[in-house]
């Protein structure tokens, strides 16, 4: 699997920031019309597709199978990096000249939902993960299809944590505390976790207030000054007073992984490119030290959910086929076909009983932290909240700022964006 993903997001979530203001992109289109059915009939003529990263460059390859199946129909694929996407959209949106259909990042269906069509009545969405299902709706009204997800989940090495008396991993909070001290203590590592810092670090640490029962907002305003939010924060900040985690940790590129491969920080909390990292860093026989297992709980467990939804803008010239081509890669047997052919993780849950997913020990607590994972409020200043929350992240994890005065000063930016 790769690692690209989760960074080129970050990034584009950070120069979102600059590009979008308070608000949704100006001259995004004139609402969405009322759902409409797709049908029975076979696509046809040309669709012309947007889809960042490695999965542009994919998807030419692999949508021959759709216009085989439907030979009056040509797909255009047209890769967009993943630094220019966002921009493109808006510029797109603006003119009137979008594609027929394209992937949106999760996090992006409010900033570009009223130039994207509802969803048909007819394109069922049961069996997707609920949390996935969630990303799409702007005010209860499906703008798009979830293709692949995304959560975190905790790594540990197997080896290490038997060292220091673990043989199973942690479900409490209290467990993953202790865990990480005995790892330090008996296990001869530095540091016992490495914790999610720098940029997306709010959005990579939900998991906490999350798991502890706090709501980001309620539908009218943010809620991040909260008890329950406090609770978690100071959770956060105890890892590194007790010197369990490492404030100045090394947060390059290749860090992480090269410590938890050392044995210098055996657990880290992250999405699942690296697996595939951590193997061939570790060499052969590594796979065999690395276990994968959901987020401990306060008092349920629940991680971010992310990835890519497909959406067919309000313009679309051949609307009722691009739909078609959103249904057909989101049948179980095409997620399947698509996690082989680029690692990326259905978004279906049928498609998990596929050989090639069931058969993985480190990708089941994958499947299973998707259940209960939820995403990011549907809203276009999330961004903006988000990258407020790592710079009090940053400063609490340096011991600058108390969890109580920073989401004082979070929730008063928060509430002065809005939720858009």
């Amino acid at each position: 699997m790769r690692k690209t993903r989760w960074s080129a997001v970050a990034v584009v979530a950070a120069a979102a920031i600059v590009l979008t203001g308070c608000g949704r992109p100006s001259d995004t289109g004139g609402g969405a019309a009322e759902a409409s059915t797709i049908g029975d009939a076979k696509a046809e003529g040309t669709l012309t597709m947007w889809a960042m990263g490695a999965e542009g460059e994919a998807l030419p390859e692999f949508v021959k199978t759709f216009e085989e199946a439907n030979p009056g129909v040509t797909v255009e694929v047209t890769p967009v990096p993943w630094d220019a996407a966002y921009s493109k959209f808006q510029t797109a949106i603006a003119g009137g000249n979008t594609p027929d259909l394209a992937m949106v990042g999760s996090t992006w269906m409010a900033d570009f939902g009223d130039a994207l069509q509802t969803v048909p009545t007819d394109l069922s969405t049961d069996g997707i993960f609920p949390g996935a299902v969630a990303s799409t709706k702007i005010d209860d009204r499906a703008t798009g299809v979830p293709w692949y997800v995304d959560t975190r989940v905790l790594y540990y090495r197997t080896d290490i944590a038997a060292q220091a008396g673990w043989n199973q991993a942690p479900t409490t909070w209290d467990e993953l505390k202790q865990m990480a001290a005995d790892m330090q203590s008996k296990g001869g590592a530095d540091y016992g976790i490495r914790l999610p810092a720098g940029n997306d670090s709010f959005q990579g640490n939900l998991w906490m207030p999350w798991s502890n029962g706090a709501e980001l907002e309620d539908g009218s305003n943010w809620t991040l000054d909260t008890p329950e939010m406090a609770e978690a924060l100071e959770y956060y900040q105890s890892f590194y007073t007790d010197g369990v985690a490492n404030p100045a940790a090394d947060r390059s590129a290749g860090a992480q992984e090269a410590d938890f491969v050392s044995g210098a920080t055996p657990m880290f909390i992250d999405g699942p490119a690296f697996i595939g990292l951590l193997n061939d860093l570790g060499g052969e026989g590594f796979g065999d030290k690395i276990s994968t297992a959901v987020l401990p709980a306060k008092k349920s467990s629940t991680s971010f959910s992310g990835g890519a939804n497909l959406a067919v803008f309000d313009n679309s010239d051949n609307a009722a086929s691009a739909w078609k081509l959103v249904q057909w890669l989101t049948e179980p047997g095409t997620q399947a076909a698509w996690y082989e052919a680029t690692g990326d993780l259905p978004a279906v849950q049928d498609a998990w009983k596929s050989d090639a997913l069931s058969s993985s020990k480190t990708l089941a607590a994958f499947g299973t932290q998707l259940e209960t994972a939820q995403p990011v409020p549907a809203v276009t200043t999330w961004v903006q909240v988000a990258a407020a929350g790592d710079g009090m992240l940053e400063k609490i994890r340096l011991g600058q700022l108390t969890p109580a005065d920073g989401l004082a000063d979070l929730q008063k930016t928060a509430d002065s964006l809005g939720l858009g």
